[in-house]
């Protein structure tokens, strides 16, 4: 054909051109960028998948720097435990060596109270002084807080089924509480053990008292002690003389009364649970002084069931504790509830704890918490025996009181406690904070993975294709120009 006014050849060179032109420009913008997707006209499925997974590796990088964060607090919050644990075994010396009270001079025991008195303070600053910027991390802010933990009875009265709850974990919706039921469902048990003296009046009844001389060897929780007896002791005198050591023993008496019958002479741990005991060796005329006893008796008490919202507590006499999902929680139950089978009282945690958000989803289950308490002196310690503060001067377990035991009770408490606490600042650390961050980062490793192979440019694939390009736009170029050239052949016939 020889048209001159529509030149096809040309239209078809110049339409191949322009195809492969954008062919260039494309593999020339993936290889200046690095990018196989740098607009969505690219690949329009692969940008939402791209788009969907960096949002997905930033929220694993904020959740890598958040658990990182609270690793950061939490051992501040453990050093701080380190200083207050040093002060704790420093005090303990000082008990222990004032305790021999011979070998001190009053000047020494002074001396010694001054620096107890020096190391509650500290224990009072550290408590206030740690902290991670602005946020006090040992002076009970960062503790759960609660509400209904006294229960009011039919006749008004106020009264306390727990005598401490100590929340160490639990997972609580924003606005919003959780409920905590504590159910007794067998009772906890003192160890006891109870006899009849053997005494008689004028006319051969019972009469409650020693028939004969004897020498009584006491064990309990705490130590041993031997008394002495002259015949015709009562049992309320025998009693009270076992009571004025049961700081020392760990067993108290009573005078239990019989109708119709002389009052059993009753002994029993002043704990309760499988840990308390009550030893009895007579061991002067036992079968003369008493009814029918042995010579050496012991008895154990017994761990009582406990069910927290019907998970089974672990329970060691009075105190407990629960470990689930959502809610971890030690407690110590009184003695008048804990020691009743079928009791039920119930509390809510209201708020607080130190709360961690080391998850991708910010949800409640991807939070963390974990409850820091209190490590001032007053708090230290516990209601049984006291509190550390009261080794003050002029209170009532200092040095110049004398109540070495107790006061030795008190400290060894306050020293499990802030142990107690570390280790579950260490265990959050390791086995919650640190498998985070490992499990984290792989995850972000695999998904940067997954959107590098959907978006990122193939270099060799993408050379590949500039090379073809440019080869093709240069030959589209010549055929162009012939194809340009083609109607000047139509002047051929016109000579």
């Amino acid at each position: 054909m020889s048209r001159i006014n529509t030149n096809v050849e040309s239209l078809i060179s110049r339409r191949v051109i322009g195809i492969n032109r954008q062919s260039l420009n494309q593999a020339l913008e993936r290889l200046s960028t690095g990018l196989r997707i740098n607009t969505g006209k690219d690949d329009p499925a692969g940008l939402i998948a791209s788009e969907t997974l960096r949002s997905g590796i930033r929220a694993i990088s904020s959740a890598i720097d958040n658990a990182n964060r609270a690793d950061t607090i939490v051992s501040v919050a453990e050093g701080g435990l380190q200083e207050v644990s040093s002060l704790l075994l420093e005090l303990e010396s000082l008990v222990d060596q004032t305790a021999n009270e011979t070998g001190l001079t009053s000047e020494e025991v002074k001396a010694n109270q001054l620096q107890i008195d020096a190391i509650l303070k500290s224990i009072d600053r550290l408590s206030q002084a740690t902290a991670f910027g602005s946020k006090k991390l040992l002076n009970g802010t960062l503790d759960f807080t609660t509400s209904g933990v006294n229960v009011t009875e039919s006749t008004g009265a106020s009264v306390s089924h727990l005598a401490s709850v100590k929340v160490n974990a639990a997972k609580i919706p924003n606005d919003a509480y959780r409920s905590v039921s504590i159910n007794v469902v067998a009772r906890s048990e003192v160890a006891l053990l109870s006899s009849v003296l053997a005494g008689t009046n004028g006319s051969g009844v019972r009469n409650g008292t020693l028939a004969d001389s004897t020498t009584i060897q006491i064990t309990g929780n705490y130590g041993t002690d031997t008394l002495t007896f002259v015949s015709g002791a009562t049992t309320a005198t025998i009693a009270t003389a076992i009571n004025d050591t049961k700081e020392l023993t760990g067993v108290s008496a009573t005078a239990s009364a019989a109708t119709g019958g002389p009052a059993s002479l009753v002994l029993q741990s002043t704990t309760y649970g499988s840990d308390a005991i009550v030893s009895v060796s007579i061991l002067e005329n036992s079968s003369t002084a008493f009814v029918s006893q042995a010579a050496s008796a012991d008895d154990h008490g017994v761990n009582g069931t406990v069910t927290v919202n019907g998970t089974n507590a672990v329970v060691n006499g009075l105190d407990g504790s629960v470990n689930t999902g959502g809610l971890t929680l030690d407690f110590t139950l009184t003695s008048t509830f804990g020691g009743t089978t079928g009791g039920t009282t119930s509390f809510e945690i209201t708020g607080g704890g130190a709360k961690f958000s080391i998850s991708p989803e910010v949800s409640l289950s991807g939070q963390e918490t974990i409850g820091i308490t209190e490590v001032a002196a007053s708090g230290l310690g516990n209601t049984n025996d006291g509190f550390l503060s009261t080794l003050g001067t002029g209170l009532t377990n200092d040095l110049a009181s004398k109540n070495f035991a107790t006061a030795q009770r008190i400290v060894r408490a306050a020293i499990n406690q802030v142990g107690s606490l570390r280790g579950r600042l260490g265990a959050f650390q390791k086995d919650t904070l640190q498998t985070t961050i490992n499990s984290l980062q792989v995850a972000s490793e695999n998904v940067t993975a997954a959107e590098s192979a959907i978006r990122d440019a193939d270099f060799a694939v993408e050379t590949s294709n500039l090379t073809r390009a440019q080869i093709l736009v240069s030959s589209s170029t010549s055929i162009l120009r012939l194809a340009n050239s083609q109607p000047q052949a139509a002047l051929s016939l016109l000579q």
